[in-house]
This record gives C-alpha cells, structure tokens and sequence, in this order.
C-alpha cells in the first residue's frame, strides 16, 4: 500500500493541475465541513473530496459575456408587419459566446475527425457534410463556389455554410469532446490513441462520466476512498492509491457542453450594451451591435468604411471597383469587421447563424423572464428497468437517452407535466389548465404540430431561429432583435452558426 506522504504528494499534483483548467486546488487537506467537523479530501477522514474555489476557465475560441437584464425585441419600425419581435425585458445570467462564426477549416476538422473514426459507418461522415450546392442559383454563375468555397484553402477563415441545424448541434457535441479530451490529455489522466479510437470506442465526455469509456489511461486522479468498492469508474479490488479514478464532474475538470446558443443570448451577446451603461443606467439602446443609426463607421481613422457585409441596394454586394465598400462579394473573412463591445465579429452581417429555439412568432410575450427558451424537450438516461444500470451506449458510442415518461413525472406534476413543451402556449391542448388529469377534451388543439394533421403550418417544431443578417440581407436584418426561421434540416448559402457555452457558478468573471 503506498504510503500516506506518497498519496498526498499525488494529492497536490492533481491540485495544479486542477488549476490549470480553471478549478483550483480540489485537495485542501485542512479544509473541514461545517456540517459534520470531518476534514475534506482525507482518507483518515472518510476521503469525501470537494473541489475547493473552482472558478471556470474559458474554452477554446469563447469569448466570456456577462450576462443582466436587456430589453429583447424589436428595436426600430416592424417594416413587414410580423410582430414576431414585441420588445419584452429579461434575465440572462452570464455565459460564453465564439469569438467568430464557425470557419470552413474548423468544420473540415470535424469531418477529417469523423472519417477516420467511422470509416466503417460512411453514414455518419455522409449525414455531416454540408451542402455546397445551396451555392447553385439557376440565373448565376455560382457554380466556382459549389466547387470552391468549402475546400479551396483560399476560404479557410470565412465561415462554413450550407449546414442544417442539426448539423450544427452535431458539431457543437463534437467540439465538447475534443476539447475535454485534450483537458484529459494534457494532465496525463489519458494518452494520446488516435489508432485505437475507432467507431464507438472514441472519447465521449458523457460516456467517460458514466463509467462506459475507459481509453488508454495515463495516471488517473488518487482514489482517497479507505474501502476499495466501484464508485461509478473506480476499480473494485484494486490498491486506490495506485489505481486511481477517473474524473467525475464533482472535479470541475471537464468544460460544459458547447452548444448553440439560445436566441436570448444571441441578441444579448450581439446588441453588446456593456459598452452602454453607466451605474445600471442605458444611456443609448442600440440598432444594431455598435452605437448611432448609421452602417457606417464613424472613427476618424476608419471614417465613412462600412461596419459589415450586406447588400447596400439591388445589385450592389460589394461597392465599384477602385473603392469597394466592405471587399465582399459574398462572404467575407471571419475576422473582417470591428468587434462589438463583447469583442464578438460580425454580429450583423456575413453570416445568418442558427440559434437553439424552436421558432414560434409569439414567444417574446410566451417564454420566462429569466433564462428566455421555447425548445425544452426533458430527456434522461437510458437503463435498464431491471437493474437500474445504464444501458450500453450506442453504436456510435454515444449514451442512449429518452424522454421523460408518466412514470417519470408524477411525482413532480408542478414543474413536470409533460416531456415535451417546444408547443407550450401555442394554443396546444397540453398548455391548457384545463387538460390536466383530463384525456377527453379536445376543445384545445396543437396548432403548430406535426401531429395535427388536419392544420397545416409552415411553423412546426422543426422550425428553428436564425439571426443576424447576411451577406446577401439588407440592413434591416442586422438589428438583432429581428428573427426568421428554417427547417432544421433545411441548409442556406448565407447561413452558419457560432457556438455557445454555459457559464457555471459567479456570474462575474473575475
């Protein structure tokens, strides 16, 4: 058995390198609970640990956006009359944005990544292609860039188009595992394995959680249990001291998932009004994501040069040869611009970018005032109702969830009534007070669902948000409280996305 002073030196190496990745020092031996007296992160003690002063790192390419209270909506004129933007005040706590929009080199990672993990499932790499033909135009010539724009090294920092929706979810989930691979990785609690990671015994975030991926280990973290029994990935009847355990959330070692971002936080993060305030005072609420109502900037160095890239008239995408006005016919690079008061680049123009929410034109007066969101569809995981366990995660080596049951439920019917509520308060029969305990009366019915087949709607749950503007939008669409949507699996020559990540704990970032 290694000794106590061995195990304790193990102890203050996890500590720096909890740091690293932005929680601090999970090892305070001294540190004792105000409950029962028993001292933390002591295996005379018990070995209970707790991650002392965590404080969240950034993640790869995020930019940190302190979250309050804004105005969301329609800032200027309704021009087509949708009053699908009725301002509404609300709550967001803090959160991370992306820098910039996803680039075409950054969405070619992911596929060279998926190509050789499941080159025996081409499904998978065929399912996550983008659509270059969105580039097609039956009176254009736009067929260079069904050929070029993706792949010619030419447009690797201009943002990737012609991906779905879900293709973009798909990505964000990637990026959550890479990234915490790599945290894995560089404390030496995992090895390098690209050989080995192949189909679904690649490195899932959730499934190394759960205890269903094991890797090629390094050195795990020190096991401070007395007793030797499975804790949910340690290894019953082995020496912990040697053995280890794997990283559990408790750590604060692993970054939350990246993900889309809400429509809430998109406008907040694009409108930018930290530059604004003064003592919880707005002393200017903006049009677009910088100060005035003109497109133009108005810095004496920069005099008179456009902010963004959009259409300025019928035909005109990029100004006269000889003094072009924002250098873009189509998209443009995605560090072209001034950053907004967040340090966010092209909040308005270039791009459209995908938002998480299910589009409904009367959310604005439907959803909370705090932490705003139509889409919420309450899943849990998979297992087995004999044993309880989990079961095994799928094919593609991902956790098998599913949505919330009766069974699930009825035990919490004041918070939990349904799995499902992408159709809350859109006149669905669930919505109403009256439906409750009651299966028979359908005065009510699912407006925009799939499942009414005898209402027929554009607007379904399968319509989601996009923002911003575009290239090819004129400036109307810049303002960020203006809204359209799309088939989630529906792809676009001006549309992309950005990323998003969860902000946990302090809401400051200091």
């Amino acid at each position: 058995m290694t000794s106590k002073v061995n195990i304790l030196s193990l102890l203050t190496a996890v500590a720096m390198m909890v740091a690293s990745c932005g929680g601090k020092d999970i090892t305070q031996s001294g540190k004792t609970s105000t409950t029962t007296g028993w001292e933390y992160n002591d295996p005379d003690w018990g070995g209970f640990e707790v991650a002392q002063n965590y404080e969240q790192a950034t993640g790869p390419g995020l930019v940190f956006i302190e979250g309050g209270t804004f105005t969301m909506g329609r800032v200027e004129q309704d021009v087509l009359y949708d009053w699908n933007n009725v301002p509404r005040r609300v709550t967001l706590t803090s959160f991370y944005m992306d820098e910039t929009e996803v680039r075409n080199i950054d969405y070619r990672e992911y596929l060279y990544w998926v190509s050789r993990v499941f080159f025996e499932m081409p499904e998978v790499l065929q399912n996550a292609l983008p659509d270059t033909m969105v580039w097609l135009d039956p009176m254009a010539y736009n067929e260079p860039y069904v050929e070029y724009y993706f792949r010619h090294p030419a447009y690797n920092e201009y943002p990737v188009v012609g991906v779905s929706w879900r293709q973009a979810s798909n990505y964000a989930l990637w990026r959550t595992d890479r990234v915490n691979e790599k945290v894995l990785i560089d404390e030496g609690i995992l090895l390098k394995d690209p050989a080995g990671q192949l189909g679904a015994e690649h490195f899932n975030t959730d499934a190394y959680l759960a205890g269903q991926y094991i890797g090629l280990v390094g050195e795990n973290l020190p096991n401070l249990r007395p007793t030797n029994p499975s804790d949910g990935g340690g290894d019953a009847g082995t020496d912990p001291s040697s053995e280890g355990r794997p990283v559990r959330m408790e750590d604060g070692l692993l970054f939350p998932k990246y993900r889309l971002p809400t429509e809430a936080e998109w406008e907040f993060a694009a409108l930018g009004l930290i530059g604004n305030t003064y003592e919880e005072r707005l002393w200017e609420r903006r049009i677009y994501p910088w100060n005035g109502h003109s497109l133009r900037n108005d810095s004496r160095r920069h005099l008179g040069k456009f902010r963004a890239n959009f259409v300025r008239g019928n035909g005109d995408y990029m100004g006269m040869a000889g003094d072009l006005n924002d250098n873009a016919a189509i998209t443009a690079p995605v560090y072209s611009f001034w950053p907004n008061d967040y340090g966010l680049y092209c909040m308005a123009g270039n791009v459209n970018e995908w938002v998480e929410d299910v589009y409904r034109p009367l959310s604005h007066q439907d959803v909370s005032g705090f932490r705003p969101f139509r889409g919420n569809v309450f899943k849990t995981l998979e297992r087995n109702p004999a044993t309880g366990a989990l079961v095994p995660k799928d094919k593609y080596g991902n956790l098998q969830y599913r949505e919330l049951n009766a069974n699930d439920i009825k035990d919490y019917t004041q918070n939990y009534r349904q799995a499902d509520y992408r159709d809350y308060k859109d006149g669905d029969f669930s919505s109403s007070i009256y439906s409750i305990g009651d299966t028979t009366n359908y005065a009510s019915k699912e407006m925009y669902s799939q499942y009414a087949p005898d209402i027929t709607s554009l607007i379904n749950n399968r319509a989601r948000v996009f923002k911003g503007g575009s290239w090819k939008d004129r400036a109307y669409w810049m303002s960020p409280g203006t809204r359209r949507f799309l088939d989630e699996e529906a792809a676009r020559d001006d549309l992309g996305f950005r990323c998003a990540m969860t902000r946990v704990g302090s809401n400051t970032g200091f």
